[in-house]
Formats: structure tokens, sequence, C-alpha cells
């Protein structure tokens, strides 16, 4: 729902406020949801019943607000590359180049040279031929 506040006259907007603070006045008072269903089945089961044989078999599924499914994490990986000042600063080679590692990039030092002995091989470029030109010699 949006309102167009610019729009609005001062009646109208008095109004509206009266209408915020009514429905903020409800909200603030009332028992959270939960509370509620916990004192519905205990009173349910008190009587004998459970809350699906009240409401109907679809009524403790639609009782719980649906969730989204939840975001897959990703693994950790090991670290590839890594600073011979810092120790602490390093780079599994995924993702945005860290500053470090580009500021010195852009020193003139190659990023090779901060492989940790090893453990670690280069990351492999784009061997994509995509837009490359290409010559090709006719005999």
């Amino acid at each position: 729902m949006t309102i167009d506040i610019e729009s609005l006259s001062l009646r109208e907007l008095g109004a509206l406020v009266v209408a915020a603070e009514q429905r903020k006045a409800l909200i603030t008072t009332r028992r959270p949801a939960a509370a509620v269903r916990r004192l519905l089945k205990a009173a349910a089961a008190e009587a004998g019943y459970t809350i699906e044989e009240l409401f109907g078999e679809g009524a403790a599924e639609d009782a719980a607000p649906a969730r989204r499914p939840a975001r897959r994490k990703s693994a950790k990986v090991a670290p590839k590359y890594r600073d011979p000042e810092y120790k602490r600063l390093t780079w599994s080679g995924r993702g945005r180049m860290p500053r470090w590692l580009a500021a010195k990039v852009s020193k003139g030092h190659k990023v090779t040279d901060f492989l940790i002995p090893g453990l670690a091989r280069p990351t492999a470029g784009k061997t994509s031929a995509i837009g490359k030109r290409t010559v090709i010699k006719k005999a």
C-alpha cells in the first residue's frame, strides 16, 4: 500500500495520522500470535480435542507462518595467496581481488609472487576465445 503524501490535504493528513495512531495502539496492545496459538492448543487439549479436529486438517499448517528456504552457504576455501609482510592477509582466489593484493599488483608485482608455496597453484584465467582475433595462415 502506497500513499502519496504530497497530494493529501491538511484534513486528509490529520485523518491519516489519527488512523495510524489507532492502528499502532491496537498492534502494541494485542498479544503475539504465538502466545494466542499456545493458549488455543492448551484449551483444545483441556477439552480433549486437537487443533486439527476443531479447525480442520490445514489449521496447523496455516497457523505457522510460511518461511523462506534458507540460503545455502558456500563452503570455506583454503587460501591460495598470502601477503609476505602480514601473514594474516590471505585470499582464496575467488571473488574480487583484495585491496592489499591489488595495490601490490599495481606496483609491478605479479599475482603468482604471492602464492602459498606447496599449497596452491595459480587461479586459471579465462580460456574463452570469444572476442579474440585469430590469424589463420593459408599455405
